[in-house]
């Protein structure tokens, strides 16, 4: 593998990692209304940094491949998605936007996993963890959002 390929495609990973430092969740969110199922706070930057180095290394593997322009089109949406929702969600405080985003990044995720299934089954098995974490993200999301629908925004 390529790293140098790999360390460029973990600077855009590190890039949409440093809205969640830039718009901290703060006190806003530990004031609304959530399911008892939310993962705890220490899980987020964990799970994303194992998130993001998979992702990285899927990328840096099957970029080079001939035929992977449609992996690398789904590649950069996830990415933008990705690095878009933290500032909608924590920044501005947008739970029903944050929810249209995430729904779109769950779809480019799909998508992702659904290009590098017949290219590269291992960057599709070091992949598929994400498709569970949006999951999981996105429901909760849909859950903040329909319990606090009459929380006064900043």
């Amino acid at each position: 593998m390529d790293w140098t390929l790999f360390a460029i495609f973990f600077g855009a990973c590190c890039a949409a990692a440093a809205t969640g430092s830039m718009f901290a969740p703060g006190a806003w969110y530990r004031g609304l209304d959530k399911p008892t199922w939310t993962p705890p706070d220490w899980l987020f930057p964990v799970a994303w940094t194992v998130l993001y180095i998979s992702i990285a290394f899927a990328a840096a593997r099957v970029a080079p491949m001939e035929g992977s322009a449609y992996v690398m089109a789904f590649w950069a949406l996830q990415i933008a998605l990705n690095t878009l929702w933290t500032p909608v969600f924590f920044g501005l405080q947008r739970l029903g936007a944050g929810l249209v985003i995430i729904g779109l990044l769950w779809l480019s995720v799909l998508g992702l996993l659904a290009m590098l299934w017949p290219m590269d089954t291992l960057a599709f098995w070091i992949t598929s963890p994400y498709l569970v974490w949006v999951s999981v993200a996105a429901a909760l999301n849909l859950s903040i959002w329909l319990r606090n629908r009459t929380v006064q925004i900043a």
